[in-house]
């Protein structure tokens, strides 16, 4: 069942995404060769604590840590850990914060060094997909339409797009209903509506979107081992359009 926001939800949930802007300002500027992965999620949960808010995804069905750190070939959910950065790294880092009852839910992918186009290709059309379906949404659609312009703008740039994983309503909880698919057809789905609140995530990868989980029972990876990335915001949809609660792009 999906639950509409009432504008002071959508109000409190915009307070959880400042905290989550302010984790990215803080790490983004430690992805650097040497540090540790651990090092990383340190720093975002003092941040979110700091600011009044919790870690959401600490404890969540058991994962251990504040963020999930994901590298290469990990698509998402990698455990931060002692792994140190090495250059041309591709990191994913995605967190989740509550505040006063209600979730935001973002994630960015950041390359470790010195420019590598291939990878940064990756990073970046990760990261435009999402900001297509945007820039094209309008009244009336279905959850359908946004997974169409994100895998039609992925493949035609020639990466692919995991099916294993989707993104997904949220709100007093993390995970709620709608699921928002990254591929499909135009026009089905769950009609958008004023008040929903959705979490757009693509995963993008480099080879086929194939993926599996490792023995730690969460890091997922790609079946072939090639790169893989992740950019994801948490939108609330109005009468009149749609707001990013976490972005630091302009769309």
């Amino acid at each position: 069942m999906i639950e509409l926001k009432s504008k002071r939800e959508i109000q409190l949930m915009r307070e959880a995404g400042a905290i989550l802007k302010k984790v990215f300002v803080a790490v983004k500027p430690m992805v650097n060769e040497g540090i540790t992965t651990e090092a990383l999620d340190q720093v975002a949960e003092k941040v979110i604590r700091d600011s009044g808010g919790e870690p959401a995804f600490k404890g969540y069905r058991g994962f251990p840590k504040t963020a999930c750190i994901s590298l290469n070939e990990a698509v998402v959910h990698g455990i931060p850990s002692a792994r140190k950065l090495k250059a041309g790294d591709i990191v994913s880092f995605d967190a989740g914060v509550k505040l006063n009852g209600f979730y935001a839910d973002a994630a960015r992918s950041w390359l470790v060094g010195a420019v590598d186009p291939k990878k940064q290709t990756l990073i970046d059309v990760a990261r435009q997909s999402l900001g297509a379906a945007l820039a094209a949404y309008e009244l009336g659609w279905r959850i359908g339409n946004i997974s169409e312009i994100i895998q039609q703008y992925v493949e035609d740039r020639g990466f692919q797009i995991v099916r294993d994983y989707a993104g997904h309503g949220i709100g007093r909880q993390l995970h709620e209903d709608p699921q928002v698919p990254n591929y499909g057809k135009a026009g089905r789905g769950a009609k958008i509506e004023a008040g929903m609140a959705i979490a757009i995530e693509p995963m993008v990868t480099e080879g086929h979107y194939a993926v599996e989980t490792l023995e730690d029972g969460w890091t997922v990876v790609t079946k072939d081992r090639k790169n893989a990335s992740h950019y994801e915001d948490t939108i609330v949809f109005t009468e009149n359009g749609f707001m990013n609660l976490t972005s630091d792009e302009v769309f």
